[in-house]
């Protein structure tokens, strides 16, 4: 059966595409079959990487987001063999109106019928945006109680701590850890160096395995990878497939 992996989180500019290019290089990294769609109708970071051939869907009638357009992504998903893995990327203006396709039309369930499972993925920030997150991954739960949630922590934007408290020490996670397939904690790294080479990397849509076999310089493709292995043995962890 295929492996379903939905992006969300309402709040923008948290790292929901980084997520879904990370999610797909690393599972193209096992040698699964991975196809991609991105349904961000502002931004489709996902569908900027050649090497991901993400497909970008249309989903908007006019300046509004028409809820029928994911029939055409649910179609597609249903078609693909038992064997593959997909990455659906989704936007923070998209988040309310795909939330409540899947709910209303009973998509997920329409998805194990035909025997693929499903895996939701949410982001989790530090900083100013912890509260945020904290709400669109309370939503998740709520309303999708029985599908397995993965929750990315990404510590870019400060720690991801409350009154000294770290995550797995949060009231959300006491109350629903039942719901977390796994908690990922990407690689925090010094900001002037791999900050740096992995925010010039994301802006060209390359992917690390583009960025080792090219002619950037040495240290950084060593940053680079080292950023990549500590991921990689993270997502590991996760048993993701």
């Amino acid at each position: 059966m295929a492996m379903i992996h939905f992006i969300l989180q309402g709040k923008g500019g948290v790292g929901k595409s980084l997520v879904a290019s990370l999610l797909a290089q690393y599972l193209q990294g096992k040698g699964l079959q991975v196809h991609c769609f991105d349904t961000d109708p502002i931004n489709a970071t996902l569908a900027g990487y050649e090497a991901l051939d993400a497909v970008a869907l249309d989903i908007m009638s006019g300046d509004d987001i028409d809820p029928r357009r994911f029939d055409q992504l649910m179609d597609a998903i249903i078609e693909l063999p038992a064997d593959a893995h997909v990455v659906v990327d989704n936007g923070a203006s998209s988040f309310v109106p795909l939330g409540s396709y899947l709910l209303e039309n009973q998509a997920l369930e329409v998805l194990e019928e035909h025997g693929h499972s499903v895996m939701l993925h949410t982001v989790v920030t530090g900083g100013q945006a912890i509260l945020d997150t904290l709400s669109g991954l309370k939503s998740l739960v709520s309303h999708f109680p029985t599908t397995p949630i993965v929750v990315w922590l990404n510590r870019y934007f400060g720690d991801i701590a409350i009154d000294g408290k770290r995550f797995e020490e949060f009231k959300i996670y006491s109350e629903c850890a039942s719901s977390f397939h796994a908690v990922i904690s990407l690689p925090h790294r010094k900001q002037t160096t791999f900050g740096r080479d992995l925010e010039e990397l994301f802006a060209r849509r390359q992917t690390f395995t583009e960025a080792q076999g090219s002619a950037l310089p040495i240290m950084v493709r060593q940053r680079l990878t080292s950023f990549w292995r500590d991921t990689m043995t993270e997502i590991d962890q996760a048993r993701l497939y």
